[in-house]
């Protein structure tokens, strides 16, 4: 089962990253205000970096590295790395 792990920007331009086995799904989630608690007050949110892993383990510890970037730091991974890229 192929994970991701990803970024989406809020409409207040914060950012929320996790992971899924299904990004499309997941981001419909959000932006149906189901997704996240911190992104359901932040609607819409638009899917801007997405990394494949190869399993769950790794995602979730990719999911917590990104997390923990400050804020300068993701927007260079996002520019960088752009949607769809494999890290």
């Amino acid at each position: 089962m192929s994970c991701y792990c990803y970024i989406v920007e809020c409409s207040d331009g914060t950012y929320y990253t996790g992971w899924t086995t299904d990004p499309e799904r997941r981001v419909s989630q959000h932006n149906k205000g189901v997704g996240a608690k911190y992104t359901s007050t932040r609607r819409p949110v638009k899917l801007v970096y997405l990394e494949s892993q190869p399993n769950r383990t790794e995602a979730m510890k990719r999911e917590l590295a990104i997390k923990r970037m400050k804020r300068d730091q993701k927007g260079r991974l996002i520019e960088t790395g752009k949607i769809n890229s494999k890290q």
